[in-house]
């Protein structure tokens, strides 16, 4: 695949990921165990970083996590990563999950989180990215300003 001027489109590293919950998952209520989702979406965050650069990335930052709905035994989860923000060194990533009707295939959103994903070179040292984020239409626009503003929070909050 050729990249035009050093950049990939948000769909290059489009990442969607389907899992059945077992027991393993499931906690005293019967319901999908916070932690392993955050396991999960943390993982699916990472391919979708690793699909855009190329190489090595470490989770830096998870913003705004917000459980939405429980997830019960047998029930298919759906987790669909995007970027979002690429910078110098980090790239923001949306995460989305699902639990998907097993009859109609209908989805419902359960959870939504974004991740901040340090390119890194083999000693873990933060390395350039080497692909910016072509946004091709006004939704993918709009999550890159988004993007920037929180980051430009975050490092407000950082330097208090």
């Amino acid at each position: 695949m050729e990249y035009e001027k050093g950049y990939k489109r948000v769909e290059d590293s489009l990442t969607e990921w389907a899992y059945c919950l077992q027991y393993k998952d499931i906690n005293g209520f019967g319901r999908l165990y916070g932690g392993r989702l955050m396991e999960m979406i943390d993982e699916v965050a990472g391919i979708a970083a690793i699909r855009h650069c190329g190489g090595n990335v470490i989770t830096a930052a998870v913003d705004n996590l917000q459980f939405k709905k429980g997830v019960y035994l047998n029930e298919i989860i759906v987790v669909i990563a995007r970027l979002t923000y690429v910078g110098r060194t980090s790239m923001d990533v949306r995460v989305d999950t699902y639990v998907e009707a097993k009859d109609t295939g209908e989805r419902r959103p359960i959870n939504r989180a974004y991740f901040t994903e340090v390119c890194v070179d083999d000693e873990g040292n933060p390395v350039p990215v080497k692909y910016g984020l072509l946004c091709e239409n006004e939704s993918q626009r709009a999550e890159a300003l988004f993007a920037e503003k929180k980051r430009a929070m975050r490092k407000e909050r950082t330097s208090i």
